[in-house]
């Protein structure tokens, strides 16, 4: 028994001097290993990340594509206007906060309102229809063909 207490501290030495040895190296390959996967997840980040960007880059160009775009998705939809939209500047706007707000009527006569939004800072953009007063789309991110285009 006296024997066998005298040999445990010995070989736990020896084991820990073979964990030291190796302890280096497993830090190293440790390391590495996890720079490797982090620069991994960067790259596949960028590769698959979706880049939100503005459709329309320009209050103009808002107005003129709402126009456009609402009286596509209103088509699309099956309400028939009277007449073209007539679109105009919401009060308030800036170049970071674009707001248009387009008008017309249905060939029966309801009020129609489309209102586009785009936000410069977060890059996102909005569009309500409203028919009667009664949301069509509602908080859309995009209209008409724009929509078709990404599916």
């Amino acid at each position: 028994m006296g024997r066998m207490k005298a040999l445990i501290p010995g070989r736990v030495k020896a084991l820990f001097r073979g964990l030291f040895k190796g302890r280096a190296k497993a830090l190293v390959l440790g390391t590495v290993g996890i720079v490797v996967a982090v620069g991994a997840a960067g790259l596949a980040y960028l590769a698959f990340h979706d880049t939100k960007e503005l459709r329309y880059k320009s209050q103009n160009a808002l107005r003129t594509g709402v126009a456009r775009a609402g009286g596509e998705e209103l088509a699309h939809r099956g309400v028939s206007l009277k007449s073209t939209l007539t679109c105009a500047d919401s009060l308030g706007w800036t170049k970071r906060k674009m707001r248009v707000n387009c008008t017309s009527s249905t060939s029966d006569h309801q009020r129609v309102q489309i209102i586009g939004a785009g936000e410069g800072a977060t890059q996102d953009q909005y569009y309500t229809i409203l028919v009667n007063g009664r949301p069509l789309v509602q908080n859309a991110t995009c209209l008409g063909a724009d929509c078709r285009k990404k599916s």
